[in-house]
């Protein structure tokens, strides 16, 4: 129609800038989670989305090389210095994320605390203790704080002597945990206790519990990028801006400033 060539057109793409988004700050309730492109073993990079729950919209999102938690509190400052007030946020298991919206009532995702019982134990544990533990968590959604504490307290009072068998290396001498794995998945629900049951806390604020609508989020973009395989690096980040600055693929001209 135009009369460009493919190169041409390229290169236009190429040249265009990164547009800014326009924002309308207000009271947001906050999923967050970074998610990788490439291979370990060439090139890792991703991006990190603050994503707002009611209404499915991208707040503020960063490339990365890796997922660190400076780069988590550059963007709620960067929400906050443009009005917006963070009622809540959901976040996954990155050590030290929740320190981050101190002050901010701070829900851990069910789904990423089932993940790191289940790296653990494994989905078909060979030990009945695993088998218990896994049901434990199966409701933990549907469970109340106190009660699910309370039968994580019997849990490791009735197994205290198990968890705490060693084993002796013959060659060292050193000793270690024998079911070292298991007492780690434990370890992580104790760590992670106080910011499992928040939505409890709050209901009001109707907090979800998971980050599982920015997952599929992420699953839809991979599914575009991969049609688009062989687009250089710049391109490909420009591709994802494009689609994050819209919430979907779908472009929305009164998204972008001009």
């Amino acid at each position: 129609m135009y009369e460009y060539s493919k190169k041409q057109l390229s290169r236009i793409f190429e040249s265009l800038p990164f547009p800014e988004k326009i924002h309308k700050p207000r009271a947001i309730h906050l999923v967050v989670d970074a998610t990788y492109f490439g291979k370990r073993d060439t090139i890792l990079w991703g991006v990190i989305v603050y994503f707002l729950f009611h209404g499915k919209e991208n707040l503020w999102w960063k490339f990365v090389d890796q997922e660190k938690v400076e780069e988590y509190l550059e963007g709620k400052l960067h929400l906050e210095s443009l009005g917006y007030t963070i009622l809540s946020v959901t976040v996954d298991g990155l050590p030290g994320l929740a320190g981050v919206f101190n002050g901010i009532p701070v829900q851990f995702c069910h789904f990423h605390q089932a993940q790191i019982v289940r790296r653990y134990t494994t989905l078909n544990p060979k030990i009945a203790q695993g088998h218990e533990l896994l049901d434990l968590v199966k409701v933990l959604t549907f469970t109340k704080e106190y009660v699910f504490a309370h039968r994580l307290q019997l849990f490791i009072s009735k197994h205290r002597n198990f968890l705490n068998e060693k084993t002796t290396d013959p060659i060292t001498g050193k000793w270690f945990f024998t079911h070292k794995r298991l007492r780690a998945a434990i370890h992580s629900l104790i760590r992670n206790l106080s910011n499992l049951f928040t939505f409890q806390k709050y209901p009001d604020l109707k907090i979800p519990t998971t980050t599982n609508c920015l997952e599929s989020h992420f699953s839809h973009i991979k599914d575009i990028v991969r049609i688009h395989r062989g687009l250089s690096l710049h391109m490909k980040q420009k591709m994802i801006h494009y689609i994050l600055l819209n919430s979907s693929i779908v472009f929305k001209k009164e998204n972008i400033k001009s």
